[in-house]
This record gives structure tokens, sequence and C-alpha cells, in this order.
């Protein structure tokens, strides 16, 4: 992890130095910020920082304000720093486009382990070509190939393939589902989804098993390993 710049926000002078010393072990360059001002001028001064650590409450400029104005310019995965049972942060965080929370007080091990998935997920997001259980998902080309074989796919259904197969492994709700893949401004409902959802499982083959229903929430994309 030699080289890979991982930006830490906190005004707790405590905090930082933990994150600090927990992720430097690994390997990880941590860049410091105390307040929210200092973040964004750390982070535009640095244009290879993989990855942003952001507490909520901060001076000058608080978490959200430092969310919004990095999601101007920027997709970077953001982690956020939480009070524990703040539900409400964590939806306002979503909506703003935060990709992973960790709740106060939490551990430093979970911390560096959640810290090295949302890396490697954000890689495999950003990768051209994408890869699960035989199905081959080309984003430049638009095309997918079952065992080499093209399969036709309508816009969304390949829009809606990709989401499930960069999410593998995570139960997603409907409305998740909408709001990523029809986007908030869309008016339509939860059926449109299951319609969806119904015609790509038919074009999958015998990869249609890999979209589980999950009741009461929504679907999980999941590779069958037998």
């Amino acid at each position: 992890m030699d080289n890979v710049k991982i930006l830490v926000v906190d005004d707790e002078d405590r905090m930082r130095k933990l994150v600090h010393d927990f992720l430097g072990r690994q390997g990880y360059q941590i860049l410091e910020a105390a307040d929210g001002e200092a973040a964004l001028e750390v982070f535009f001064d640095n244009k290879d920082i993989a990855l942003v650590i952001l507490d909520v409450m901060m001076p000058k400029l608080d978490g959200w304000g430092v969310l919004k104005e990095i999601r101007q310019f920027s997709d970077v995965p953001i982690m956020m720093l939480t009070a524990k049972g703040e539900e409400q942060d964590e939806l306002q965080g979503f909506k703003l486009g935060v990709d992973e929370y960790v709740s106060k007080p939490f551990s430093p091990k979970v911390l560096v382990a959640r810290v090295e998935a949302l890396l490697k997920r954000y890689h495999f997001v950003n990768s051209d070509t994408i890869e699960a259980g035989g199905i081959v998902i080309d984003k430049k080309a638009h095309e997918v190939r079952i065992d080499g074989e093209l399969i036709d796919l309508s816009f969304k259904e390949f829009e809606l393939l990709q989401y499930f197969v960069e999410n593998q492994g995570i139960a997603l709700s409907r409305e998740k589902i909408l709001n990523n893949v029809w986007n908030y401004d869309y008016f339509g409902d939860a059926r449109t989804i299951d319609t969806h959802v119904k015609k790509l499982r038919s074009k999958l083959g015998t990869r249609e098993d890999y979209i589980r229903t999950v009741w009461g929430i929504g679907y999980k994309f999941e590779v069958n390993e037998a």
C-alpha cells in the first residue's frame, strides 16, 4: 500500500493519531486536517488522494460541507465517521455520495479492514472490465459476455447488471437500486425494478440464480460456488 494516500479529517487530535498510526502500519501515506477548510486545501493540493476519512462534526466547515464540495469535482471514495446510532446522518450521507460509514467508537482493526475493502471495491468499480462467475462486463464497449458468448441486453438491463456485480454480496433495497440505476429524479416505482430483474434473469440463462430475491428488502447478486 506504499504511496496510497489517505486524507484523515477530524478535529480531535487523538482520533487523527489513532487512525494515522493504524493505517500507517499498513503502509498507507496519511495526510491530516483538523477542520473542514483545511481538509479542502489538502485535498485540492494533492490530486492523488485515494480515500478520504471524514468526521461529521468539525469547526469552520462541517463534514457535509466538505463532502458536497469534493463531490462537485471528484468521485474519490469517502468514508464518514459518525456518532453511533445517528441513522439520519447515514441517510443524508448516502444521498450526498458517501461510500462507507464507521460509527464512533470503532475498533481500529475494523477500520483498517473497511478501508482495504473500500479501496478494493473502488478499484473494481473503476476498472473497464469486471467479471463475476463467468459473466464479463465490458463497460467501455457496453457489452456483456457469458462464457464468451455475447448477451443482448437493453441499456437499463446492462446498467442494472453492472450495479449488481459491482455490489455483489450486498443486499440492495429497491429504493437504493432505483436511486442508483434510474437516478433520484426518476418518478417510477419498485415494479419497474422487478420487471427489469425478471427480464435480466431470463437473459442470464444458467446464471439467473446469481440474482437472489431478498424478501422484504430487494435483491442480492451472489455467485454460486457450487
